[in-house]
């Protein structure tokens, strides 16, 4: 009788089939180290190309009864190599993704509750500002930029001309512009 070692990958098949360790051993021992190194090179972690590896051996021991591999027996462990390496950076990268979307979100969220809190406080601060000008100009600006109307709209109801309602406007955006610049300049302190 030959030794193990002397069968064909094909005869070594045929025996696992029928539940033969001693074959599965030598099957084991024949390509382990070349699929180890195949994983290793595509997953770029031994552990990781380690474990592929034991999976793919021990899902082939579980299977040996209802094994049927046409192909060359080394180019189907390393297209279950292959399979089971796609499974493991596609399961990474949607881990990867999964955190970075988590972390993207928290910081969006993060930021944007900032953003709220500051243009709020901004808010409040134009107010106040709006609120100590005189009562025409602050009038006068509300009109326009609150309310929308037009030049000639704030001149017919306020009983001014058109030019006054403009240079009014001019000289309060110049003040309110003013204030702001030194409370926005406060904000990124």
């Amino acid at each position: 009788m030959k030794a193990y070692p002397d069968f064909t990958d094909s005869e070594l098949l045929a025996l696992i089939c029928e539940g033969n360790e001693n074959a599965f051993a030598e099957i084991y021992n024949r390509y382990w180290k070349q699929v180890l190194y195949y994983a290793t090179q595509k997953t770029g972690d031994m552990i990781v190309a380690e474990d592929i590896v034991q999976d793919v051996f021990v899902s082939l021991w579980k299977r040996r009864a209802e094994l049927d591999i046409k192909s060359e027996f080394k180019h189907y462990l390393i297209v279950s190599i292959k399979y089971r390496v796609l499974k493991f950076l596609n399961r990474e990268r949607i881990k990867r993704l999964a955190e970075e979307n988590n972390g993207l979100a928290y910081d969006l969220l993060d930021d944007s509750t900032q953003q709220y809190l500051d243009f709020d406080e901004l808010r409040s601060a134009l107010e106040e500002m709006i609120n100590k000008l005189p009562e025409k100009s602050a009038l006068i600006y509300r009109k326009n930029k609150e309310e929308g109307q037009s030049y000639k709209e704030i001149a017919y109801e306020m009983g001014m001309s058109e030019k006054a309602v403009n240079s009014n406007l001019v000289r309060t955006k110049k003040i309110l512009r003013a204030g702001l610049h030194t409370i926005l300049f406060s904000f990124l302190l």
